[in-house]
């Protein structure tokens, strides 16, 4: 892996920040994280309502009249624009209702999306299913980072001062994500946990023959991964952390006292044509704030 910066932040990307809500208690806190998301970032913010049932590319329209769906998804839509202009600091915004599917809309506007922001699950989804099947779609299929917001939001005065977490496996695939984690830890003035894991199965540091050694050589190597974007983010104060664990385990736990886990979409052990791991899928299910999915365009 490069230890050198790119050569743009991550911000120099076009495009506003795109949230679908469907008028969940879940897709409004994701209509809360996105707007203050587009006011961290100057962008305009994008609310997405669709007036047909999120289960896929072949939704049909909701059983009822032409017009109980129109009023139904209005409403949604003036909801969700109430809540994002609750937000303090200067935001545009731009809620749309539209009548096609909202998987392939929302897939075909990462094209020019800046990012995608979605909840962990719909009102349509099953209660005890922990990731829905728009939110599980997009992170697979969009074309742009995907924040996915559980039914915390993590903007709370608390929570907000809470630092970023970042998931280093060794990869080329980490870099993207490193550079949108400084970037999100410097303009929400938070310190970086940048946690690297070095085994797939748990085991514990007893058991593991040459511990001291195998620790200071991953330590070294994460060491080496950030001192680019240390040198460009001299503002940002940043934890390192080598876990000899699974990597969705690890950041599942960091995730509990953190406001924001950014993840590469695939990792060490995935292939060019997965857009999402299994740490990626893991972590979706259990995290207990957003998730930043993050891949190269």
């Amino acid at each position: 892996m490069t230890d050198e910066p790119v050569d743009h932040r991550p911000d120099d990307e076009p495009g506003p920040i795109v949230v679908g809500a469907d008028g969940s208690e879940i897709s409004n806190q994701a209509v809360v994280w996105a707007a203050v998301d587009a006011v961290l970032h100057g962008r305009r913010l994008d609310i997405v309502t669709s007036a047909t049932l999120p289960t896929g590319f072949g939704s049909e329209m909701w059983t009822g009249s032409a017009d109980w769906v129109r009023a139904d998804g209005e409403r949604i839509v003036a909801e969700a624009r109430r809540i994002a202009q609750l937000v303090p600091g200067p935001l545009e915004v731009d809620a749309q209702l539209v009548f096609d599917p909202i998987i392939p809309t929302l897939i075909d506007r990462s094209k020019r999306a800046h990012r995608l922001v979605v909840g962990s699950r719909g009102r349509g989804a099953v209660r005890r299913a922990l990731l829905g099947s728009v939110s599980s779609a997009v992170v697979q299929r969009a074309q742009c980072p995907v924040a996915v917001v559980p039914g915390n939001s993590a903007t709370d005065v608390v929570t907000a001062a809470q630092p970023v977490v970042v998931g280093i496996d060794g990869t080329d695939n980490s870099v993207p994500a490193i550079a949108v984690a400084f970037d999100e830890a410097s303009r929400r003035r938070v310190p970086l946990i940048a946690l690297h894991t070095w085994s797939d199965i748990a085991l514990p540091e007893v058991a593991v023959a040459g511990w001291d050694t195998l620790r200071e050589s991953e330590r070294a190597a994460l060491s080496e991964s950030l001192a680019g974007w240390r040198e460009r983010y001299p503002d940002v104060h940043v934890r390192p952390v080598v876990w000899a664990d699974r990597p969705a385990r690890a950041l599942s736990a960091e995730s509990e006292h953190a406001q924001l886990v950014v993840i590469g979409s695939h990792g060490r052990g995935g292939f060019a044509g997965m857009l999402l791991g299994s740490t990626g899928h893991a972590l979706l299910q259990s995290s207990e704030c957003p998730v930043l999915v993050v891949r190269r365009r």
